[in-house]
């Protein structure tokens, strides 16, 4: 039979023996590593505690001491060894949040219209967006990456995969801990927990953490930098050093209660706050190539110099790279930027509105878990999840990298949800049957508000507060049948009903009114365009404020899954399984009739996998194959050609079921004891992402050979560690860790190297390779300019020393991030068509910290 417990302090029946609950496995781990053999972390992935070596799926499973010996303090760390598993910070634009993809599904827009493909949670609950969960790992017992579709498992939005949090109970036994970090870029932080045994049955854990650290993006003054041009300084003073990019500065606390009232209930409570003010994220300037005009323009520029004649924005705004002309040399150009974070200059009757944004990034994440664990019978047990949470989250950006405010946009999302999950769990016919059935309720209030000034298409207005109230219910089974202590079939089913609102609010920058039709669709003459002088501000957006759109749907998820043990030391499994992504709406129409809904993206994965602990456990050898079916695959649509009969195709930037696509891979991880005090640990992953359909009246600009975003074909990771006993009165370790990416796109439209002419022309001419450019470009030097959304493929080096005292009192580590000092992005926006401009965030360079640990 299946390693699995009922009880709340249950007992792991393990063929090495007696293994400790999951609230002890820190002991458990640690002995285990002691002796030269791999660990048995237990997971909760099919609702009850197993073995991950028993549990039939792919299963990442990192445990608190594997989190310390690579030094990760961050969600996005863990992900680098994980195959097929691709988690990164939000650009600029996207605020505090994080990219994630698994398997090649993901989402990287956290706007409220859009749903996540990988769903996030934290004691098992689920965080619905990607703002606020790029989550710092406080106080974490283990960490659960599930890979590929949890639709019975985890329920929707898991679609990709699923990562579960869980973080370490309350064990009354007055222990606690205090680190210092102190590091490079004025890193400071500072760690802390204590756990306190209030009564017999009553246990407190208190933890915190406090993190500062300045940013490595320089915000410079191109007026300064480059004496003589002709553009108009923003310093004060002499300094030309405006600012910095990517500082951060966080503080998070959290507090736990465990009462065990009886020998068969137990009951958690926490809650939690983590308030962020850090500076805006970093972006530095790719590509540069407009004339700088409203409408192009050149009497409305975007940016005047001293003699009052338009600035060009071209090369010499771009500080690195195959498109940059810029002459200054006193920065490293790979780590600078121009950029303001002011709007245009120019003003006219039909952009009148001023804009002038601070560069933060802001959050507010605060929330209550309550989890109550009861004992019915022997083998019978009923879980019951309930929270509440909320965030405010506000952020800057400024991604032009040059003083032209080419789109400032200042954001905010705040979201309220509450959520109720009933589990009940149990053995029927001694022991032949496993079962959880349950239901989940899931309601969230989310509201998104932006100033946007977007001076390359004459618009400035506030978007929202857009309320997007949503819902979602479902009842679910999972059933084992244990045919034998070695074979066992499980099968599941979820039935989900999903409901979400949104209402449009458009207004100009001073509240009023956005007043039409356009004039120029009036017919009044001499007028070019809807955005031309002569035309109301923000005329185009008339029409779409007030607006509403309902989405419904319900959705079937299954799952089929057989595994057999062979021998105590391997075991093998398949299963089959669905999943969804929910529906929502367009975000961004430029007519009322572009406020529609898409439905819901779907998935079959078809997998088979292996998982061994070979020569006494010095080796475990976990490897899956997969392939999966992917339809409705939302794309954003350039084109609405169903709107051409009312003459509104275009503008267009719409959410629209497109796609369909074919996905296989393999994926190993591998964790082996080679000699006493030598850990090695590895994982290698391959994937081949084919679009098999895309309606080609959509213009997406997808064609059928590109790759989705974030989803390299290779990914490899392997970790070095040796340990030298009897040091100095304790313990000391040499650890090197490295991770590699092949290639990888950031955009559903894939851009090896377009080249654009820095002198190039808009045009109507459709058999034109330029007929996508809205704005003329900028000259300069450089004739023939590269764009590109691939980030080449890249690998990266960490490597920690660190000294344990033998009864783990104290503590010290040094560790270098990014030893060799790799030049590297991790994420491209391209706009070349509409603004001009590509940007990217480049990865931090080698930075080194210090860590003291306390221990009582």
């Amino acid at each position: 039979m299946r390693l699995k417990t009922m009880g709340i302090v249950s007992s792991l029946a393990l063929a090495t023996g007696m293994a400790a609950p999951a609230y002890a496995q820190d002991d458990a781990g640690a002995a285990a590593a002691d002796s030269g053999r791999n660990v048995e972390i237990v997971v909760t992935a099919e609702f009850r505690e197993t073995n991950v070596q028993d549990t039939p799926l792919a299963i990442t499973a990192v445990s608190s001491e594997m989190l310390e010996a690579r030094g990760q303090t961050n969600i996005s760390d863990v992900a680098r060894q994980a195959p097929n598993v691709t988690l990164a910070a939000q650009n600029q634009e996207y605020g505090s949040g994080m990219i994630a993809y698994i398997r090649g599904i993901g989402q990287n827009d956290p706007n409220f219209a859009l749903e996540p493909g990988v769903g996030i949670y934290i004691d098992d609950v689920y965080l619905p967006t990607l703002t606020g969960s790029l989550l710092d790992l406080m106080d974490v017992d283990r960490i659960e990456v599930l890979r590929g579709p949890q639709g019975t498992l985890a329920g929707r939005n898991s679609i990709g995969g699923s990562i579960k949090i869980y973080s370490q109970k309350p064990r009354g036994d007055n222990s606690g801990s205090f680190e210092v970090t102190y590091g490079s870029y004025n890193r400071l932080d500072a760690r802390g927990l204590v756990d306190i045994g209030l009564s017999d049955t009553l246990a407190m854990r208190l933890s915190g953490v406090s993190r500062n650290e300045d940013g490595y993006i320089k915000r410079l003054d191109y007026a300064l930098t480059h004496p003589g041009s002709n553009v108009k300084t923003r310093a004060i003073g002499d300094d030309p050093v405006l600012g910095t990019l990517g500082g951060k500065s966080t503080v998070a606390g959290k507090i736990a209660l465990r009462w065990e009232p009886s020998p068969f209930v137990e009951v958690n409570l926490s809650a939690d706050y983590t308030r962020e003010r850090s500076e805006s994220g970093v972006a530095t300037l790719l590509y540069a190539n407009a004339l700088g005009g409203i409408n192009n323009d050149p009497t409305r520029p975007w940016e005047t110099g001293i003699d009052g004649s338009a600035v060009p924005y071209n090369c010499m705004f771009v500080p690195y790279g195959v498109n940059s002309c810029d002459t200054q040399t006193a920065y490293d150009g790979r780590y600078i930027t121009y950029s303001t974070f002011q709007g245009p200059e120019y003003h006219d009757s039909q952009s009148p509105y001023l804009s002038t944004f601070v560069p933060h990034q802001d959050l507010d994440n605060y929330g209550v878990a309550l989890t109550i664990d009861i004992n019915l019978a022997d083998n019978l047990a009923l879980k019951s999840i309930s929270s509440w949470r909320e965030y405010t989250s506000d952020w800057a950006y400024d991604v032009d990298g040059a003083p032209h405010g080419v789109n400032p946009l200042n954001q905010t999302q705040e979201n309220e949800q509450i959520s109720q999950e009933l589990r009940l769990s149990g053995q029927l016919a001694d022991d032949l049957i496993d079962f959880t059935v349950g239901g989940f309720y899931f309601e969230t209030d989310g509201f998104y508000t932006a100033r946007v000034n977007i001076p390359y298409g004459g618009l400035d207005f506030i978007h929202g507060p857009d309320p997007t109230p949503s819902e979602n219910k479902a009842l679910f089974a999972n059933v084992t049948v244990n045919l034998t202590p070695d074979f066992h079939i499980t099968g599941g089913i979820r039935q989900s009903w999903d409901r979400k609102d949104y209402e449009y609010l458009r207004r100009n920058p001073d509240l009023s009114a956005i007043e039409g039709p356009c004039n120029f669709f009036l017919g009044v003459p001499g007028l070019a365009g809807p955005t031309d002088i002569g035309n109301q501000p923000n005329c185009l957006l008339f029409g779409v404020n007030g607006t509403t759109a309902t989405f419904e749907n319900s959705q079937t998820d299954w799952r089929i899954a057989v595994d057999y043990r062979f021998t105590e030391e391997f075991m093998m499994y398949g299963q089959v399984a669905t999943g969804y992504r929910a529906g929502g709406f367009n975000a961004r129409p430029y007519f009322p009739s572009q406020a529609t809904a898409h439905t819901p993206e779907t998935i079959t994965s078809y997998e088979v996998g292996f998982k061994s602990d070979l020569f006494d456990r010095r080796l475990r050898l976990n490897a899956a194959g997969f392939y999966f079916d992917y339809n409705d695959i939302v794309l954003l649509s350039n084109y609405c050609a169903d709107l051409e009969p009312l003459g509104q195709a275009t503008p267009c930037l719409r959410p629209t079921n497109v796609g369909s696509a074919e996905v296989k891979g393999i994926e190993i991880e591998a964790s082996i004891f080679p000699v006493d005090n030598l850990t090695i640990d590895g994982s290698l992953s391959y994937l081949d992402f084919q679009y098999t359909e895309i309606d080609e009246l959509a213009g997406t600009g997808v064609a059928l050979d590109d790759i989705t975003p974030y989803t390299p074909e290779w990914q490899y990771s392997f970790g070095i560690q040796y340990d030298v006993p009897d040091v100095m009165g304790g313990d000391l370790s040499f650890r090197f860790d490295g991770i590699y990416q092949s290639e990888i796109y950031t955009e559903a439209g894939n851009v090896d190297a377009r080249i654009i002419p820095s002198d190039v022309m808009t045009t109507n001419d459709p058999t034109s390779p330029y007929v996508d450019l809205s704005q003329n470009g900028g000259g300069g030097p450089i004739q023939d300019l590269v764009v590109t959304n691939r980030i080449e493929g890249y690998f990266l080096a960490n490597a920690k020393v660190g000294w344990k005292s033998l009864d783990d009192d104290w503590g010290v580590s040094l560790e270098v991030q990014n030893l060799f000092d790799k030049y590297y992005i991790t994420t491209i926006a391209n706009d070349a068509a509409g603004v001009g401009h590509v940007y990217g965030s480049p990865g931090k360079p080698r930075t080194w910290a210090v860590t003291v640990k306390k221990s009582f």
